[in-house]
This record gives C-alpha cells, structure tokens and sequence, in this order.
C-alpha cells in the first residue's frame, strides 16, 4: 500500500489519545524546531536545558501542557552528536521521521490501538531514543508497527515480548534527560510499514539522499495521535 493510501487508511482508525483522555485540544499546541526557525539562533540546541527552557517557555506562554511537532522536520539538534553526524555531507542524518510530543518526565503514554510488544530496548548512544518500545499492529488486514522512544527506564523494567496490549492501555512514561539520550522530556512517535528486522530500535532520523525511502515507509503519524486537532 503507497503511503498516501497508508495515510488514508490511518485517519479511519479511532485511536485512544497517546497522553491520555484527560487533556484537552487547547492545551496542545504546535512547535517548530527546524532550522527555518530563527528563534533558535538566540539559544544553544545543543544544551537540552537550554531546549528545555525554550520549549516549555512557549508552552506556558501558550497555557498548554504538550508541545508537538517535527514530523519530516530538517533539524540542527542532531549536529551536536557523532551517532547522526557523518564524515560526508551527503550521509548527515537530520530529518525527523516521527511526531514529537514534548511534556513533563513522568508523563504517561498510552497504547493507541490493539497490539502486541513486538520489542524493546535500551538504546544509550548519545541523542538517541533511550528506553525504547515497538508494538506491532494487525488491523483491518494491515500490519504495521509504532515506535515510543525517550521513556523511563521503569517503561522497559517488566515487559515481556508477545504480551497484547489494549487501546487506552498504559504503555509507559516519560523520561528525564539523564536517560532519554539528553533531550528535554519527550516523546518520539513513528509508524514504521516495514520494520527491516530492526529490533527495539528504527532510524527516527534520516539523510536528504535517504528521504524518499524513509518517506514512504514512515507515514504520517499525526493521525494516531487521538486528537483531531492534530490531523
């Protein structure tokens, strides 16, 4: 199925919302972190603390509780570590892949749809996922697999790979920057198609050379995100 009838597709779906019934449209707002972004020229990206104030800054002079966004987003955020920065141009990774969900550490995230624990895992590079959870997804005759990355390390304490998990079902929480591969607290969101045997861990971020690709089997996922607002 092409991406654009994937993306179809996922709007049909009812999901639960990823933070939980409790907060409300209003309290979400969007944020931009590309590099078109001027605004970030005054501050240090590659200080999460630094991120941390900017985000949440817009986020209280909004009276919101979640900041979202990033989904093909160019960032500079990545230069800052050698696990996305390349010796050729070409090979830089530094397009975002998934939908960003910025909130307080300790936020819960819940499972959107019926699924299973296809993998976790602990990713420790520097400006990585972190504790990391992959579920896998039958629905409609459709497979397909998303990925909740920079959780607390109690998110991966007790999981088993296999066990079913129900929409509205606590996933996990979020986790601080000493654990979430320095980030301000977040999460990445991604639906992957193919998951290329990949366990615990898929690329959220790619080069321009590997975009078309990437594109095409990492849909949207603003639309499993539960809030109309959203897509």
């Amino acid at each position: 199925m092409s991406c654009t009838r994937f993306e179809a597709f996922l709007k049909t779906l009812k999901p639960f919302p990823l933070l939980g019934e409790n907060l409300k449209s209003e309290e979400y707002i969007s944020i931009d972190l590309s590099v078109d972004n001027i605004e970030l020229n005054e501050i240090n990206i590659a200080s999460s603390d630094d991120l941390e104030l900017y985000i949440f800054r817009n986020m209280k002079a909004k009276k919101a509780k979640v900041a979202f966004g990033g989904y093909l987003e160019k960032r500079g955020i990545y230069q800052r570590s050698d696990y996305f920065t390349k010796e050729h141009p070409e090979d830089q990774r530094h397009i975002h892949l998934g939908v960003d969900l910025w909130a307080v550490a300790g936020s819960s995230i819940y499972s959107p749809l019926q699924g299973v624990i296809h993998s976790f895992k602990n990713n420790t590079n520097y400006g990585d996922y972190g504790p990391t959870i992959i579920l896998k997804h039958d629905v409609n005759n459709q497979s397909f697999y998303t990925l909740y990355g920079h959780l607390s390390l109690e998110s991966i304490a007790n999981l088993k790979v296999g066990s079913e998990v129900k929409p509205g079902q606590q996933l996990a929480t979020l986790g601080t920057s000493e654990v979430n591969g320095d980030y301000p607290p977040h999460l990445h969101f991604q639906i992957i198609k193919d998951l290329q045997d990949n366990y615990g861990d898929y690329p959220g971020v790619c080069s321009d050379k590997d975009l078309g690709f990437y594109r095409e089997n990492c849909p949207d996922p603003k639309a499993l995100i539960g809030l109309k607002v959203l897509t």
